[in-house]
């Protein structure tokens, strides 16, 4: 088994790798600039790799990203072999990232609460104390309890 370091040594390789390779070496149309390469993991036998991206477009421009992803597996993780100069390149497994999705959820999370915020100041700005300005007692005021 591996030491940590060494594994996020050649996950940040491979990353960098199949970066470069997306970019400049594969000629698929399905893999655009819009595919971004977001992170990558490693086992700690260095195995199994699993590479995060992130497609910016629509559904269909994601499942053709994905599809291209797979097909060019074999080609990236011979580059990834190339570079790395392990006894046994792991193989590559291509996960879609959910970071942006989550990030948006949670921008709508935050506009949703800013405006009910927005709301109940607003429900406040005119509003008056039930029992008036300054509801508690003092000491002068047992001017009732004196009379009994």
């Amino acid at each position: 088994m591996a030491d940590n370091a060494r594994a996020k040594r050649l996950a940040d390789l491979i990353r960098e790798v199949v970066a470069q390779k997306l970019q400049r070496g594969i000629k698929d149309p399905r893999l655009g600039s819009h595919v971004t390469i977001t992170d990558t993991r490693v086992t700690g036998d260095l195995r199994e790799a699993t590479v995060f991206y992130t497609v910016y477009g629509d559904e269909e421009e994601r499942a053709a990203a994905a599809a291209g992803l797979e097909s060019a597996k074999g080609v990236l993780r011979s580059e990834v072999g190339k570079a790395a100069g392990v006894k046994f390149t792991p193989t590559l497994t291509f996960v879609a990232d959910a970071l942006p999705d989550t990030a948006r959820t949670i921008e709508d999370l935050l506009d949703k609460a800013r405006q009910s915020d927005a709301a109940v100041r607003e429900a406040a700005s005119g509003a008056q104390y039930a029992a008036g300005a300054d509801p508690y007692r003092k000491p002068g005021d047992d001017e009732d309890d004196i009379a009994e």
